[in-house]
């Protein structure tokens, strides 16, 4: 069974092990969350206009995907972006000496099939630890917009205790840190990047989707089976959403059940201290590491890519 809880008083210590269950958690806008939409809105209006929910039915898409490509990392490597993220996870009870965060992503879902791959790419059922994250991970996904029941993402219960035959065993996150994240902005039609996919039939209902204010927070495991609900709202959802781990957790090896994910590589390179954006220490993610970084990227910065793209 999948308890929601909103609005949630428990320490993390102990919300953490709901988490890693299964539960989620649900909290109203306040104002640490307030202050990080009011941050994205500037840049997302900037870019496509007073009204950005609806700019895709004024331009073609491979101009929307223009527009798009670039404000996606210029939210997640502004500076203002990681100290807002920071300020939110202080905020709803987490000790930042303790919690590490990974880079925060900058989200749109568009209406009605418009742009479905790369930059909107519409996520199929999947669990993020298929993608190579540790079974401690949380996610955090919060709404820049108002948004309705056809517009957001869905959870699938049944599976948090139900294996399921899929193809993260071709998944290695270091390859993907070379080829796959980078070129996001070069699909448009269609995403052919290799992602580990269901191999099964999975039944989406019963499914849970939750609804929130512009500035609410949902918190779940990374083991969830979840997915991007098909947009048919009429306007493109903006999102944002970022991970984060305990380190006590990490060294302890706690988390949510290994059901079924085969893939190599680890993302914990990917997150820093959130007193000081430290990164994992080494040996800690040695301890979840398996040497097959061999000609792939440990952590993915466009810094590293303009440098490998120069030299070939």
């Amino acid at each position: 069974m999948t308890v929601i809880y909103h609005g949630s008083d428990l320490p993390d210590d102990d919300r953490r092990p709901l988490l890693y269950g299964g539960d989620l958690f649900v909290f109203t806008p306040r104002p640490s969350t307030l202050e990080l939409i009011r941050h994205a809105r500037e840049m997302i209006e900037e870019t496509f206009g007073e009204d950005p929910t609806r700019a895709q039915f004024g331009m073609p898409v491979e101009k929307f995907v223009q527009l798009g490509g670039p404000l996606k990392p210029a939210f997640i490597h502004h500076p203002r972006t990681k100290e807002l993220i920071r300020d939110v996870v202080a905020d709803l009870g987490c000790a930042l000496e303790e919690t590490y965060l990974d880079v925060p992503r900058l989200r749109l879902a568009t209406s009605h099939g418009y742009l479905t791959a790369g930059v909107g790419y519409a996520f199929h059922p999947h669990r993020d630890t298929w993608y190579s994250a540790p079974m401690a991970q949380l996610n955090w996904w919060i709404p820049i917009y108002d948004f309705g029941p056809d517009a957001g993402m869905a959870f699938h219960p049944r599976y948090m205790h139900e294996p399921i035959r899929n193809g993260s065993a071709g998944f290695n996150y270091y390859r993907w840190n070379a080829d796959g994240r980078k070129n996001a902005a070069q699909h448009i039609k269609a995403d052919t990047r290799v992602q580990p996919k269901p191999e099964q039939e999975i039944e989406l209902d019963p499914q849970i989707r939750i609804m929130g204010k512009a500035g609410s927070v949902l918190i779940f495991s990374a083991a969830h089976l979840h997915s991007t609900v098909p947009n048919t709202s009429g306007a493109t959802r903006f999102s944002i959403d970022f991970r984060t781990v305990n380190l006590a957790d990490i060294k302890n090896r706690v988390g949510a059940r290994n059901l079924d994910s085969h893939c190599t590589g680890t993302s914990l390179r990917d997150f820093m201290r959130g007193t000081d954006l430290q990164r994992m220490p080494e040996e800690i993610v040695a301890m979840y590491d398996d040497g097959s970084a061999s000609g792939g990227i440990t952590v993915f910065t466009p810094e590293v890519h303009k440098m490998k793209d120069k030299a070939a």
